[in-house]
């Protein structure tokens, strides 16, 4: 068990793992009492399993190697459910650790079901049954024990088996390109961007119009602004339901700032009750061409309804068929749009999807392919 928390040593190993194809790599942190992603250990292997684990809080320790060796073309980067980790890493580069390979999307690739976690895809594959006593130790506290800095670095070490096997699977299945499609997002920067103006899409509000829709992104974007500043968890800022009221009843003055819930008097009376409204003024003169338009649901015709359930039952088949996780093959809004519209912009009706989900649907949906039981299995039976 190796922790490395000199500069020199760390970018030793960096150099020997730069001459490799590909390196696997896992982070442990916290985020409960942060806005941002607080790192406390990085986890490295080597193709052989020679892993190390990175201390990012030891003193001194300069870990722009590891950043090189982040953005090295030449090295193939393995995560398991790499979001959250590119996103610490990003916060700390500026850019996308590239090139990347994430197993739990290559595992729905090959018919591992959705999202399946690290621990089962292990069991799965190398028929090891991890510990994970350690998960939700406290990783900023130090020294770190035996037993933390094995399970750490069993997460890579591990890592590397699962990774040889599924890229064996997907070559022989000729699906290497479906996991590079479905990374896209992963490979995006914009993934990894708060765009405060953006955060109010994620808060649900009664009854919502325009004028309460344009002072929620005004105060929404204030929260993140100030959570982000402060480096806190934006709810400790001001709650979701809070911002809501807010914006239904678009106080204009202390008085009534103060009949919002959960408000108090030290916040009304301070400067953050003064930023909020200034930030509901600056909604209100804007101009109404800006402000965001709410979405109209569409009540779906009985027909609809059912067409939905029927392509939802195909995409079962289709899944089970193809070995692929149904999550990877179409969404629910995908099943959705195809309903509506033969020709709805949506991932289901292009590149593999449509070949193996999209055309059948169609077909489904104007009458050219049943589903029905035969021999107590669910099938497909084309309509002559």
């Amino acid at each position: 068990m190796t922790i490395i928390t000199d500069s020199d040593e760390l970018a030793a190993f960096c150099k020997e793992l730069a001459q490799e194809e590909f390196i696997t790599i896992d982070t442990e942190f916290l985020r409960e009492k942060t806005y941002y992603p607080k790192l406390c250990l990085i986890q490295l292997s080597s193709p052989d399993k020679t892993a190390c684990a990175v201390d990012p809080l030891a003193k001194g320790i300069d870990i722009s190697p590891l950043f090189d060796l982040l953005q090295n073309k030449a090295v193939l980067k393995v995560f398991h459910a790499a979001r959250q980790d590119l996103e610490i890493f990003y916060n700390l580069m500026g850019c996308v650790a590239t090139p990347i390979f994430d197993t739990q999307v290559a595992a729905m690739a090959c018919g591992y079901g959705d999202s399946i976690s690290y621990e089962k895809l292990v069991n799965n594959i190398a028929s090891i049954q991890i510990d994970k006593s350690s998960q939700f130790t406290d990783w900023s506290i130090r020294p770190l024990s035996n037993k933390q800095v094995k399970y750490a670095l069993g997460d890579v070490t591990h890592l590397c088996d699962v990774y040889k096997n599924l890229h064996t699977k997907l070559k022989k299945k000729d699906r290497c390109s479906w996991v590079i499609m479905e990374e896209e997002i992963l490979n995006n920067p914009d993934t990894y961007k708060n765009d405060p103006y953006k955060a109010w899409e994620r808060i649900k509000i009664r009854s919502p119009r325009s004028r309460s829709l344009a002072v929620l992104r005004e105060l929404a974007a204030l929260r993140e602004q100030q959570a982000q500043k402060r480096n806190i968890p934006k709810n400790w800022v001001i709650r979701d339901d809070t911002l809501a009221d807010m914006a239904n009843q678009v106080p204009h003055d202390k008085k009534q700032l103060m009949k919002i819930r959960n408000i108090s008097k030290d916040v009304v009376d301070g400067r953050f009750g003064d930023l909020i409204l200034k930030a509901i003024e600056a909604a209100l003169t804007s101009p109404k061409e800006t402000w965001p338009v709410p979405q109209k649901k569409t009540a779906l015709s009985p027909n609809v309804i059912i067409t939905i359930d029927i392509l939802k039952m195909l995409l079962k088949i289709e899944s089970t068929e193809h070995g692929v996780a149904a999550k990877i093959i179409a969404s629910s809004e995908d099943i959705k749009a195809i309903a509506l519209d033969d020709n709805a912009l949506v991932p289901a009706l292009k590149g593999w999807r449509r070949e193996i989900f999209g055309e059948d649907a169609l077909a489904v949906k104007h009458g050219l392919l049943a589903i029905a039981v035969k021999d107590g299995k669910i099938t497909k039976i084309p309509v002559t």
